[in-house]
């Protein structure tokens, strides 16, 4: 039975989610096609595109992405407290990017409103889009109805092309975290489409390494790391890019040699993280076929299970 997204998703228990979007049986969101020779590959642009532009709007962070043939991943940060900030005038700036002003908001705008009833009005108009300004299942909205009418456009035709709903997986802790965005940034190198991290392409991976080599640590649009998590100053992904790119780094080698369950020495950030071995590495390979709805460590699950009112959750355990 499907679980109500509001089931799924409480900002109050972690503000970070995995989700993922699947095209309608399986068919080709971007690629070659070799049934019908056609080639969808600049499809691959239009949602990246999609995404930064988003991102530009939404009071959602983007950690990591993947792009792949028929389905893409991403892993976000919901900053509900930065939508919350926002002013008045600052959300209807936000929102009038990507969508078409009511008149009555085109009014206050001007200072044309006379009475307390359009005022109150306008006032509940700006506070709904302040919601949808940090809400997942808007951000998600967004992304997929853009791309169904481009797609259907492009193919002349008419109906659903994304599986229904996008699925999602609430991320717990930083072990969590860092567990999604290696599995996503990695998706190219599991399918066989990319020998290395730099040369997958449309993934959050290869941008941030182009980023560095432009000499910029932060790649435009995507959520940055922070070298001190204490700092409470900053707002980004607790850990340094180096000892992220130097994990994903170490786990991709473990895929393409296949010794993951042999090695025996690991990169300090595991350590540091309290990262059981065999649980990463089968987090990083099997995250999406574990069906789960929850990943991080037993400890962290209760605050979860609280928020959504919730007796049981399908966990998807990353310590011992």
């Amino acid at each position: 039975m499907t679980i109500a997204r509001k089931q799924q998703v409480s900002v109050d228990a972690t503000p970070y989610y995995h989700c993922i979007s699947r095209c309608v049986r399986r068919s080709f969101l971007c690629g070659f096609d070799p049934l019908t020779n056609r080639n969808y590959e600049h499809r691959r642009e239009w949602v990246e595109r999609k995404l930064y532009s988003l991102a530009q709007i939404y009071c959602i962070d983007i950690c990591a992405y993947a792009i792949m043939s028929n389905h893409y991943h991403l892993v976000v940060h919901i900053n509900r407290d930065k939508a919350l900030a926002l002013s008045d005038h600052e959300v209807v700036a936000r929102w009038q990017h990507d969508h078409q002003l009511p008149v009555l908001i085109v009014r206050w705008l001007a200072r044309e409103l006379r009475t307390e009833a359009e005022i109150d009005a306008c006032k509940s108009i700006i506070d709904m889009w302040r919601d949808r300004l940090w809400s997942l299942s808007w951000f998600m909205k967004e992304i997929n109805f853009a791309i169904s009418c481009q797609a259907n456009k492009e193919d002349d035709c008419k109906g659903h092309f994304w599986e229904g709903r996008f699925r999602s997986q609430a991320l717990l802790d930083d072990q969590a975290l860092i567990a999604a965005m290696a599995y996503v940034d990695l998706n190219p190198l599991r399918a066989g489409v990319a020998e290395t991290p730099e040369s997958s392409d449309f993934t959050s991976i290869q941008a941030r390494l182009q980023a560095l080599g432009r000499q910029q640590e932060i790649a435009p649009c995507l959520h940055p790391f922070i070298r001190n998590p204490t700092n409470l100053d900053l707002d980004g992904i607790p850990m340094r890019l180096m000892d992220y790119i130097e994990l994903v780094d170490w786990t991709a080698r473990q895929y393409r040699e296949d010794k993951a369950s042999l090695c025996s020495t690991m990169p300090s950030i595991l350590q540091r993280l309290n990262i059981n071995r065999e649980n990463w590495l089968e987090a990083c390979a099997q995250l999406e076929r574990k069906r789960c709805t929850v990943i991080g460590c037993l400890r962290n699950s209760a605050a979860l299970k609280h928020a959504l009112n919730r007796q049981r959750i399908n966990l998807f355990r990353l310590d011992s």
